[in-house]
């Protein structure tokens, strides 16, 4: 079990999210990378974010990141870390999760909207890492 929010998380991650087949078709024409900022709530003391960088239906790289101005991508995903939760226990969807305010989406929406399978993907390969919760 990993904690989330951790480095350990993270990498194990990256590792479902490479052996996912339907992410790789749903996504093997996307480029870009993302920040995924748990924001502070009464669970979590301080802001987390986590680098991932996702390149035509794979994982190329992950990383724990000192703050949200440490590297600059293409994409910021960001919300409270209990919506976090909800998000991973597959309580709530990424593209719902933004509709609905939980989570704020800086980057193209348009170029997302494209890729709403990829995100579903994304999402449900977090849900396979097996995730011990603050």
């Amino acid at each position: 079990m990993a904690k989330f929010p951790s480095e350990e998380w993270i990498k194990l991650f990256k590792e479902e999210v490479n052996k996912n087949e339907a992410y790789a078709e749903a996504a093997k024409d996307w480029e870009g990378d993302f920040l995924f900022i748990a924001n502070p709530d009464d669970k979590l003391e301080k802001e987390m974010v986590f680098y991932v960088d996702l390149w035509h239906g794979k994982c190329r790289e992950v990383a724990v990141m000192p703050s949200r101005d440490a590297k600059k991508t293409e994409y910021i995903y960001e919300g409270k870390y209990g919506n976090w939760v909800k998000l991973i226990k597959g309580e709530i969807g990424p593209i719902r999760g933004l509709l609905t305010r939980k989570f704020k989406l800086t980057g193209s929406m348009a170029k997302i909207m494209k890729y709403t399978r990829a995100a579903s993907e994304l999402v449900g390969t977090a849900s396979k890492v097996p995730t011990e919760f603050l």
